[in-house]
């Protein structure tokens, strides 16, 4: 039977390897996974020796998971050491930087798509269906992120 520490360890680089395989840097992805599995707040040093990585990338992993609001700062009383922590909602800030990018995707082949010239209007049309492919990821994203979430922006539902 497999232990606790193993499957901690298992989850981590797991999470790691999906967010490398998003485009992030894989420690950030680790980072999250810590924080999820084990559900409180570490320091840098905390977190460099737990993911035996240098505080270097902690520190460069971690301010751009704060400002993509995955995870959070926060302070402990009497202690001058910043502390890092999941979000609350993560999921959402995650799925919304997704559909952020998939909407520019659209938008730039859009625009690639609108400086053809007449006589290229099959091309044309491949890159509309491309840019719609794009728009569609985003709404997918959006139904996705209010399911996650458990709201909806619909002011009927």
């Amino acid at each position: 039977m497999e232990s606790i520490d193993d499957i901690r360890e298992r989850f981590i680089e797991m999470i790691g390897m999906v967010t490398q395989a998003e485009g992030m840097p894989r420690i950030s992805g680790r980072i999250i996974g810590l924080l999820i599995f084990d559900g409180c707040a570490y320091s840098f040093g905390e977190l460099a020796s737990q993911l035996q990585v240098s505080r270097g990338s902690i520190s460069t992993n971690a301010r751009m998971l704060v400002e993509r609001g995955v995870i959070e700062r926060v302070a402990r009383p009497g202690d001058r050491q910043d502390y890092y922590q999941i979000c609350e909602n993560p999921y959402d800030s995650i799925l919304r930087g997704v559909s952020e990018r998939a909407l520019r995707a659209a938008g730039d082949i859009g625009r690639i798509a609108g400086a053809l010239p007449p006589d290229q209007s099959q091309t044309r049309q491949r890159l509309d269906e491309y840019a719609d492919f794009y728009r569609a990821v985003a709404e997918g994203v959006k139904i996705a992120s209010q399911r996650a979430t458990g709201r909806s922006d619909d002011p009927a539902a």
